[in-house]
């Protein structure tokens, strides 16, 4: 009997087996799927990454025109006439939309009440709750870069410290030709133009990357090894 019970279960154990796999085959996504990390961790992350991955075209098209227009009206202008403007605009078409809809009210004798009430009526106050949780994430990152600064201005690792001047030497010279808002418009081309070539030719980048990191790590070697002070701190 317990045989013949055995082998009646191991049918659909094995079925069951074989049902799974598909499944989580299937749950490794395409290149661009979110890894399973949970709804609230993957929500922010993942449309990030659709957005500068050219999901959506549409959205990111909004997205990046809207963004880049604003950078090169602050190019132009100064910041408080640029979001004057835009809040004239704004202002502008609310205020026409609310005064067509009364008058398309008033002509057809309808009490469709305030356009604007589905949008009024939706409850925008931050909890106590939420404020100490966006406070708490922000002080880690806060925390995080106070220890690093400290690190680096206090020459806890000389190579760090002397990778942080030599950024800062060549930074002098981008300073001189770009400024902040210059930086801003190549970092936002760079940031919804790179990704996407990336993936396209991925592993070209890949292999010539790996050279350069190579070059790289070897000539830091050599700096350590003439460096009186990390050559005893490895030696310990």
């Amino acid at each position: 009997m317990a045989e013949s019970s055995a082998a009646t279960q191991s049918p659909s154990i094995s079925s069951s087996s074989s049902g799974a796999e598909p499944s989580a085959l299937g749950s490794g996504g395409s290149p661009g799927a979110c890894p399973a990390l949970g709804a609230k961790s993957c929500g922010s992350s993942c449309a990030v990454r659709d957005l500068i991955f050219w999901r959506d075209v549409k959205k990111t098209g909004f997205v990046f025109g809207t963004t880049l227009i604003m950078l090169l009206s602050l190019a132009a202008f100064s910041v408080i006439s640029v979001v004057s403007y835009l809040i004239l605009a704004l202002l502008s078409v609310t205020i026409s939309f609310r005064v067509y809809k009364s008058v398309i009210q008033a002509v057809q004798k309808s009490e469709e009440g305030h356009p604007f009430k589905a949008y009024l009526d939706v409850d925008i106050t931050l909890s106590s709750e939420a404020f100490h949780n966006y406070m708490n994430a922000a002080m880690v990152h806060v925390n995080r870069a106070l220890k690093l600064i400290i690190r680096l201005f206090l020459v806890e690792d000389l190579v760090d410290s002397l990778k942080l001047a030599v950024f800062m030497w060549l930074m002098t010279y981008v300073g001189a030709v770009f400024n902040g808002i210059t930086l801003l418009i190549l970092a936002e081309l760079l940031v919804f133009s790179v990704p996407i070539v990336y993936e396209k030719y991925k592993t070209q980048i890949d292999h010539y990357v790996g050279i350069a990191r190579d070059q790289t790590k070897s000539i830091v070697e050599k700096i350590q090894a003439k460096l009186p002070g990390i050559a005893k701190k490895k030696a310990e």
